[in-house]
């Protein structure tokens, strides 16, 4: 999530670089499904305090977003969505984690920026996560719009990039408004539960997790505008291209099969369709598998022990899940959403 530590990212990339961890040029190219078939599990990063993308329960079981994205990597290239080691790394050492190959794949709530993609010796696969910076506010001050908030009392952290986000969105539209600032989220949500401002601010799933915290959840509302873009995605080590191609197709392949209609509890019966282009994308009439260097069906391992992108979604982070999010810009492009797979041909 998008915390007050999370925008000293930037300057702490430049001091990572100055200090020689920057990627190392010279160092022998991994073959990381190789690696990962000699271990016997995927190496998974993740965030251990992120909900509805990665968290873990006392009992040491994890669950959300990232996790089963990592489950179907596991699934694609062994065969066995529970063949994952997850590693919960800091904001701090996210990046060099990958750098350092402690990990095979980074997935853990991080926005997808131009510097991340190219100063860090990290390559984004794709767009797990469209998420952006919203508002929540009491449902009785009747305002249905972001529009409608001149005026009003801001709770945002302080220095952060919500802060500059705001300050731009209502600034460019002449909108006038108050700041009530900290360091520390939690006290901004406490400020906020007591009255202390009309709105907070902060990314939509982040809000969304504070409103099933609330007591009184259903009294408050997400305003339906966000006045930022932050896509998250998987991400792999630089200089793997083949690796890279697994991690991105494993994710193309979780939306396809939304696509497709292809669900964990019909892939089976599906077998049989007459459409060549579902019989294609299980692996019957061709060998997608092949160029990945993954087996004929892994396709349908996939789909068959985690489930498409929609079933995935649901569970973690939409009405099954507490956050109940509506799936909005990741719903498929066919719905109004972003979601996308590009060809399985």
């Amino acid at each position: 999530m998008k915390m007050a530590i999370r925008v000293a990212l930037a300057p702490l990339a430049l001091f990572v670089i100055g200090i020689g961890l920057a990627p190392r040029a010279s160092s022998a190219p991994i073959n990381i499904l190789d690696a990962i078939r000699t271990r016997g599990k995927v190496v998974c990063g993740v965030t251990d305090h992120a909900a509805g993308f990665s968290e873990v329960s006392p009992r040491g079981t994890w669950r959300g977003l990232d996790v089963e994205f990592c489950s179907a990597l596991a699934a694609a290239t062994l065969g066995n969505r529970d063949a994952v080691k997850f590693l919960s790394i800091s904001a701090g050492d996210r990046f060099k984690s990958l750098q350092e190959d402690e990990v095979d794949v980074l997935v853990d709530s991080t926005t997808w920026t131009l510097t991340r993609d190219t100063d860090l010796g990290a390559r984004f696969t794709g767009a797990l996560y469209y998420d952006g910076q919203g508002f929540i506010i009491p449902r009785n001050h009747s305002i249905a719009s972001v529009l409608e908030l001149s005026g009003a009392s801001i709770c945002v952290l302080a220095d952060s990039s919500d802060e500059a986000a705001v300050a731009d969105y209502f600034g460019t539209r002449k909108m006038r408004y108050q700041r009530v600032q900290s360091e520390r989220w939690d006290d901004l949500v406490k400020t906020y539960s007591a009255g202390g401002c009309t709105v907070l601010t902060g990314d939509m799933s982040l809000l969304a997790y504070e409103k099933s915290r609330l007591s009184n959840g259903a009294d408050h509302m997400l305003l339906p505008e966000m006045i930022s873009k932050e896509p998250y995605g998987p991400a792999v080590r630089l200089g793997d291209d083949a690796w890279f191609a697994i991690v991105r197709w494993t994710g193309m392949a979780l939306i396809a099969a939304e696509e497709l209609n292809i669900t964990s509890d019909n892939i089976d019966s599906m077998k049989s369709s007459p459409s060549h282009e579902v019989r294609r994308f299980l692996g019957l009439d061709a060998d997608f598998g092949a160029p990945l260097g993954l087996s004929r069906d892994w396709v349908y391992q996939v789909i068959k022990q985690v489930g498409n992108y929609g079933e995935i979604f649901e569970r973690t982070l939409g009405q099954s899940s507490p956050l109940k999010l509506d799936r909005g810009l990741n719903a498929l492009w066919t719905k109004g959403g972003l979601m996308y797979a590009m060809p399985f041909r």
